[in-house]
């Protein structure tokens, strides 16, 4: 068995560091946050090395594993569906004390199932009927969240189905089928099922100025917000207290925008150094594994952590309509931080015994 993966810990725990130094640079009035974000990160690098202990190949050789974990996860979700809301939706189960959201298990788990499914000898990717079947594993989770609802990761979802599809090696036919149905569906959806709060958050990206101070101010203070740091950002500038950090949202949906303004334009180059390593090193593990689970797995779970930074990215830059998903291992939640950490613990176990 080969050693852990030192280059990868690195690369995330220096990610890790950059979410909480942007809490750091909010002043006093993060500090909980701060602290509590801390205790996320603690326990995800726990997770992280604890699921790396464990043999990934349960799922490579049974398929049991993945299956019982797919049902816990869409029953989460129907108990999450089921419960009171919290701010608007019903994403959230409260355990103990703690809320957790379901939709973030929910992503590791269909990513697991769906490696599982495709890396099976007998499955074809040229029959048409496995794409129908891998695509009922997605839908089940996916319209439980979109009734919650949370498009943020309804569109995860659909990006990680399509990005396994692709590695898999889907027919170009047969993609573009994908892509129609995906049209019909969504003009469904935008009929029928977004609320007019979503449709308004879709429209208000593209001319928020014709709103400025209804649908379109989260989209304009949040490019107001990314661009105020200029070059060196506020904080090695000392003016943290003079620029405020103007986004509603400034530890979640947009901590990247808030990242941007404290350590400017130099910050956000060298963080996307960091996750071009992370993204480099991911793939290098697929590609150098030994069997399709492993592949399917690590290259899967990179789409993931992609769909993240783009959707997430993009809203911040006021490019992308605002979803409500977090940027991987910058925003606080522990939700989605600690699953992420644990999926980075299977990509250490897959390393060690490849």
């Amino acid at each position: 068995m080969k050693k852990f993966d030192l280059v990868l810990t690195g690369i995330v725990v220096a990610i890790l560091s950059l979410g909480l130094a942007t809490f750091y640079a909010m002043g006093p009035s993060a500090h909980g946050v701060l602290i509590r974000h801390g205790i996320f990160v603690v326990v995800g690098i726990g997770v992280m090395f604890g699921v790396s202990m464990i043999d990934y190949r349960i799922f490579k050789n049974s398929s049991r594993p993945a299956i019982m974990l797919y049902i816990l996860a869409v029953i989460l979700l129907g108990v999450a569906l089921a419960s009171r809301e919290i701010r608007g939706s019903s994403a959230w189960l409260t355990l103990g004390g703690f809320q957790f959201e379901p939709s973030e298990f929910a992503k590791l788990a269909l990513l697991i199932l769906l490696a599982k499914y495709f890396s099976q000898k007998h499955i074809e990717i040229y029959r048409a009927h496995h794409i129908l079947v891998s695509g009922a594993y997605v839908a089940l989770p996916l319209v439980l969240t979109l009734l919650q609802p949370d498009l943020g990761s309804v569109i995860v979802y659909v990006a990680l189905w399509v990005g396994i599809l692709l590695f898999a090696g889907i027919k170009r036919k047969h993609l573009l089928a994908i892509g129609m149905l995906g049209v019909v569906l969504a003009s469904f959806g935008w009929f029928l099922v977004l609320k007019p709060y979503q449709k308004t958050r879709i429209l208000s990206f593209v001319h928020p100025y014709l709103d400025a101070r209804g649908s379109g101010y989260n989209t304009i203070q949040s490019r107001t917000t990314f661009g105020s740091g200029r070059w060196l950002g506020t904080f090695f500038t000392n003016q943290s207290d003079t620029i405020p950090v103007l986004v509603p949202e400034p530890y979640t949906d947009f901590t990247f925008a808030a990242f941007a303004q404290k350590f400017g334009f130099i910050g956000v180059m060298a963080m996307g150094i960091l996750f071009a390593l992370l993204i480099m090193r991911i793939g290098a593990i697929g590609l150098r594994a030994d069997n399709n689970f492993a592949k399917l797995f690590a290259l899967g779970f990179m789409t993931l952590i992609l769909a993240h930074i783009t959707i997430n990215g993009g809203m911040n830059v006021g490019i992308l309509p605002i979803t409500g998903i977090p940027f991987p291992l910058l925003s606080h939640g522990g939700s989605h931080l600690v699953t992420l950490m644990a999926g980075l613990g299977i990509l250490q176990s897959i390393r060690m015994r490849s």
